[in-house]
């Protein structure tokens, strides 16, 4: 295992190498995880900076961390201070990096990444309220995933009780986006996961799934990827979902994206939002939630 500091495609960066997994973080801007994958494969992940943009907004890819606001899961300050350089603290098994003082709401957003396993991370997207008055809002992680030819997504669904619910919201369209509409073929809805085949038509749900699991399968690259976040059924979520995602059109990414429960903080408090990534050899079926759930087993 190593952690170092590096250049990737340019641009300083930190990174973990293992004998199964290779992770890099962006330092000169962010924070984001620009690379995740195999050591010596493919990136799962999109990252095309200068390509995809809102304004002064640069989507670049890769993984990011995002705050919810009460009422509104996205919003402009979500955008601010993405292009400003980071703190870097490295450590044995990882690193911190902080973003800067966002000058509207005084919040500085980061991610904590430490080694679980050969093949394993936590990531702690965090946010610090560096000002003197209150701060109310969520964390939201997003990982722009790179689907190749056959991929696929699942998501489990249920908590396996006798009074066995959940909430999918569905969007028609949003701030101008969306082709795929309430009733999408890329969209399937089983006993216990919900699964998606990106065909490259515009669409995203949010859900609230009780395991807290997104998994990709990817059989060109012959790798499966997943997150996982605690859910917590007393928390106040967006839209009371926690985990969401955004097909891209023609299949440029597919967003595999969490949520966490929103709080008020007070002057230096912070709030974490922990995601256990995995990647694990193989492409797997999706045949059912319990092979899912096993990759964190």
């Amino acid at each position: 295992m190593k952690v170092s500091q590096t250049v990737f495609e340019g641009l300083r960066a930190v990174e973990i190498v293992t004998d199964d997994m290779r992770l890099v973080a962006i330092t000169e801007f962010g924070p984001r995880i620009a690379f995740f994958g195999k050591p010596e494969g493919e990136n799962l992940l999109l990252w095309k900076p200068g390509k995809y943009g809102r304004g002064d907004w640069d989507l670049r890819g890769g993984h990011r961390v995002w705050m919810t606001r009460p009422g509104a899961d996205e919003c402009e300050d979500t955008y601010a201070t993405d292009n400003e350089p980071c703190d870097i603290a490295l450590f044995g098994n990882g690193f911190c990096l902080t973003g800067a003082v966002n000058p509207s709401n005084l919040t500085r957003r980061g991610m904590t990444v430490k080694l679980l396993g050969s093949s394993s991370v936590q990531v702690d997207n965090f946010v610090i309220n560096a000002g003197d008055m209150l701060y109310s809002g969520g964390l939201w992680g997003l990982t722009c995933s790179l689907p190749t030819k056959g991929t696929r997504y699942a998501i489990p669904i249920g908590d396996g009780s006798c009074w066995d619910a959940f909430t999918m919201v569905s969007f028609r369209e949003w701030a101008g986006h969306g082709a795929g509409g309430f009733n999408d073929s890329q969209i399937q809805v089983t006993d216990d996961m919900i699964l998606i085949t990106p065909k490259g038509v515009e669409n995203k749900r949010m859900v609230q799934a009780h395991p807290g699991i997104i998994a990709m399968s990817d059989p060109v690259n012959d790798v499966t990827f997943a997150k996982k976040v605690v859910f917590n059924r007393a928390g106040t979520y967006p839209l009371n979902t926690n985990i969401a995602f955004y097909i891209g059109p023609d299949n440029f990414m597919v967003e595999m994206e969490t949520m966490g429960p929103e709080v008020t903080l007070k002057p230096g408090e912070d709030l974490i939002h922990r995601e256990t990534w995995v990647l694990k050899d193989g492409a797997l079926p999706f045949d059912s939630a319990e092979t899912v759930k096993n990759l964190f087993q």
